[in-house]
Parts: structure tokens; sequence; C-alpha cells
């Protein structure tokens, strides 16, 4: 029986944190045993602890001793041996709490939870396979140039969402091929009966102003930058500029505090898109809003595979992408939606407008791409494939 140590940056309700919530829940079905290390807490932290033992990074002290006794520790020239023997006594405790000694394999979800693993004291021989969801913005926010290197220097076997994502760090940083796999992890089945649950459920636009008769836009996604909200918007602005009698709404779901959000509250009033335009807070109910869009687009920027866009189509709703921007056009391509030029928001519009024009268009589109995610991405064979990886790394000879 494989112990694997997962490591996660938080347990934020994002795209990654949930992905690594259905591959965790899947291998315990295989009965791996796992333990979970997390840089910091969030809304799926009971959830984890669910399946299985976490145990939190902790906060960095800010003095080894004190503030007055680090400066006469310094001034003795014993600081840095006081330092070393902290650390030490800090690698014990955690080699204690996740059991270190009993691990075969780590699985590194993000590369933003790189950071915990040059920490630890794990023996050169331990199999390291890291599952990549960034590009480069997201490399470059999240992520320390030596901290990366020593990652993938470490890691015996990349996982990549997509062929985008596979390529960049193929290109942009050296690693072998060789050593890739497109792994693209969506609990089929599970996802299947969420929806089908979100569609039993009341509605939810009625409290947001939204009539049975509207036609509902959608956009999903924490606020930031790469997201593309702000792109969200203007897109709003060009279909209803272009449809002004039409009753047509456009909610992004994913949008917390902040102030990003409080810039796009601005704008959105002084373009008289308030009674058009809504954002809601992250939420468990993502897909009780999902279920009942017509259309779903993809402002960001850069996404290397998200699992909103999977949600999406096991909604039946065709997307809107844009091209460069990740992995999604994969999946799109011209039978799922549409995968207009990068950031060419008069393309994006126009094809929204057509989509919300033709019912029967969008409705094709998007049974379409169900299907071809039911097709592409049946949980089993990627359970088989990681448990395949699994035992090859861990037992060379079975390879």
């Amino acid at each position: 029986m494989k112990t694997v140590l997962l490591i996660g940056h938080d347990a934020n309700r994002a795209g990654a944190q949930l992905v690594l919530l259905q591959l965790m829940r899947l291998l315990k079905q295989e009965g791996i045993h796992m333990r979970l290390l997390l840089g910091a807490g969030g809304a799926l932290l009971d959830e984890y602890q669910q399946i299985c033992p976490v145990v939190l990074w902790p906060e960095p002290e800010a003095h080894v001793m004190g503030g007055v006794a680090d400066k006469l520790l310094g001034k003795l020239g014993l600081w840095q041996q006081v330092y070393q023997q902290k650390l030490e006594q800090h690698q014990h405790m955690l080699r204690t709490e996740l059991a270190l000694d009993s691990v075969d394999l780590v699985l590194v979800n993000t590369v933003t939870s790189g950071r915990w693993l040059s920490h630890l004291p794990i023996p050169p021989t331990v199999p390291v396979v890291t599952f990549v969801h960034e590009l480069l913005l997201s490399v470059r926010i999240y992520t320390q140039p030596d901290e990366l290197a020593y990652l993938l220097n470490r890691t015996s076997h990349l996982l990549a969402v997509s062929r985008a994502t596979a390529r960049y760090y193929e290109q942009e940083h050296g690693f072998d091929p060789a050593r890739i796999t497109l792994f693209t992890l969506i609990d089929t089945p599970a996802l299947i009966r969420n929806v089908r649950e979100a569609q039993q459920q009341p509605g939810i636009l009625e409290s947001l102003g939204i009539g049975d008769n509207a036609v509902v836009v959608g956009g999903c996604g924490n606020a930031e930058w790469r997201k593309g909200n702000d792109l969200f918007l203007s897109m709003a602005r060009m279909v209803t500029g272009r449809m002004a009698a039409r009753d047509v709404h456009f909610v992004w779901v994913g949008m917390q505090p902040g102030t990003l959000r409080d810039d796009l509250l601005l704008d959105i009033q002084k373009a008289d898109l308030e009674d058009r335009v809504h954002l809601i807070p992250q939420t468990p109910e993502v897909l009780r809003y999902m279920c009942r869009f017509d259309v779903f687009v993809l402002c960001s920027r850069e996404d290397p595979y998200p699992l909103v866009v999977l949600e999406a189509g096991l909604c039946n709703l065709p997307v809107v992408c844009f091209d460069k921007a990740g992995g999604s056009p994969e999946l799109v391509e011209a039978d799922g939606g549409f995968v207009v030029p990068y950031l060419d928001l008069d393309a994006m519009s126009s094809r929204v407008v057509e989509l919300i024009e033709q019912p029967d268009l969008r409705h094709s589109l998007g049974r379409r791409l169900s299907q071809k995610i039911q097709e592409r991405h049946p949980a089993r064979q990627s359970v088989e494939t990681l448990l395949t990886l699994f035992a090859q790394l861990t037992n060379p000879s079975h390879a």
C-alpha cells in the first residue's frame, strides 16, 4: 500500500484546489494512504480533513528568541547557531507530523506549492510528481525563480493539464518532454450528478432581478487581473450596446471583496450597467448559477485548463474564449463554442451576440462540448494513468 504526501498551497475554493480535492477522493477509493501539507487554510479545509490528515505550515516566527534576545545573540555571534537549531527542531516536527519516513512518493499540486518542498527533509530517493496548473503569468506572480528551479530539478515526472502547459515547461524551462504526461483530472460522474442536483434546486437568479425570459451570459473566477474580470465588463458593455432592446444579463461568480471588485463596481455604475451586470462573491453554489446561464465566456488572459470550462460544458453551455490564453481552445475547438483572437473583444462580443440570437446554435454547441468532455475525460482512465505512474516511479522494475 503506497503512502503519498500531497503538498498544496492553500485550501481556498479555486480551480487547482478543487482538482486536488477530487484527486484525493479518487485516490482514497483506490486505497492510497495520504497526508496533506498545506501552506495555508481556506474554505476547503474541512473537506480535505475528511479524507486524510492535514498539516498546516506554521506561520514564520518574527524572532528566534525575541527582539532583545536576538540582538544579544547577534552580538555574541550565536544567532546563526540558535537559528539553525530552531530550523532543525521545525524539520523534526514536520518529519513526525507528516510521518515523512514512511512516504513513498510526493505529489506537489501547483508550482506555487514547491516553496515548501525544499524545507522538507525528504530523502532524494523519494520520487516527486508535480501537477502544474500555471503558465507564465502565474509563475511570475506566485513563484520565486530559485524555488521553481529547485522544484523542477527535484521533479521526477510532470503532470500537465494541457498541451499549452506542457509546451511552456518544455520550451521555457527545458523540462524533458519524455517526463511529462498530459493529465486532466475531472471526476466526470460526480460532476454530472452535481449539475443535475443544481438543476433541480430552486432558481437563484431571481434574487438578482433576472427574469425567466432573460438571456444570461456567465463568467466565473477570482477577482484578479489574470482572470480578465475587466474584460468581461467591457464585453458586456459592447454586447448591450448592440442589443439594447434584448433582456440580456451578465453574471460573474467568484468576485471576492477587494480593490478590484470596488473598481469594477465603479465602472459598472459609470457605464449604466447596474441592472445588467451582477458580481457574485465566492460561493459553493457555483453550479446553481452556472446551470442557469445560456452562454459561458472565459475572459482569462491566462488559464491552463480551467475547471470552470469543464463545469460549463457539462451544463451544456457553449464557451467563448481567447486563443493563446491556455488550454481551453484545445477542448472548445470549432464545435464546442468559439475561440477568438487574443484580447479581441470585438470578435468575442460578436460571437456572444451570435449565440444570443441563435438558441439552436448555442444548444448544439453546448451539447457537443458536454459530449467531448465525457469522451475525453473519463475519471477512471485518469486515475489509472496516475496509479500506473506511481507504480513506475516507486518500483522502477514495474516500468
